[in-house]
């Protein structure tokens, strides 16, 4: 977490978590800004374009203020996994939304699931790369990989088995390795 981060969450004490609770409108503003932004960045690496990300950031929120007057949680820490959470469910929800709509979706499964020819020399960078994934596995590479989920939380959150979430990452992975070319991605 940066120092830019930990002032932002900072600003909510308890005191004003209790006051957002109870619905006060200047403490959910609070709440609003201090997580917009990572809600949107969260939303943004999950769904593939900047207008569905800024619809997630939307519906998150939505959802924290109908919903915070039963958060139980302890303070900012706990405030953070719970809004990620509503975050990432609310992202998935609309790219599994999405899924539906496309019939040009990408293979998911097979030897040469995902694949599409690279022109001689043309290196992705890993943005580019993780853009070209089928947006499911897109998801469970962003929140196991950089959001620290378990796959037990994936699984849960994804509705489906854990095996699921370890199948999707390591396909994902081995995608991303031959796309970049590199011997190893994490």
């Amino acid at each position: 977490m940066t120092q830019a981060t930990v002032g932002a969450y900072a600003i909510l004490d308890d005191l004003a978590i209790e006051r957002a609770k109870s619905g006060d409108l200047d403490a959910l503003e609070r709440v609003y800004r201090a997580y917009e932004a990572t809600v949107y960045s969260l939303a943004r690496r999950i769904c593939r374009t900047a207008e569905d990300a800024e619809d997630v950031l939307q519906e998150t929120f939505f959802e924290v203020c109908r919903s915070i007057g039963g958060f139980r949680g302890d303070g900012p820490g706990s405030l953070t996994a719970w809004i990620k959470r509503i975050a990432s469910s609310k992202a998935l929800m609309r790219i599994r939304r999405e899924k539906y709509r496309e019939t040009d979706d990408l293979v998911e499964d097979g030897p040469d699931a995902g694949r599409r020819p690279l022109d001689i020399g043309l290196r992705l960078d890993l943005e580019a790369a993780m853009a070209r994934l089928p947006d499911t596995a897109r998801a469970v590479v962003w929140l196991h990989d950089v959001e620290g989920y378990t796959h037990e939380d994936i699984a849960e959150l994804m509705d489906r088995t854990v095996s699921f979430s370890k199948s999707q990452l390591a396909r994902a992975h081995a995608r991303l390795r031959d796309w970049l070319g590199e011997e190893q991605i994490a």
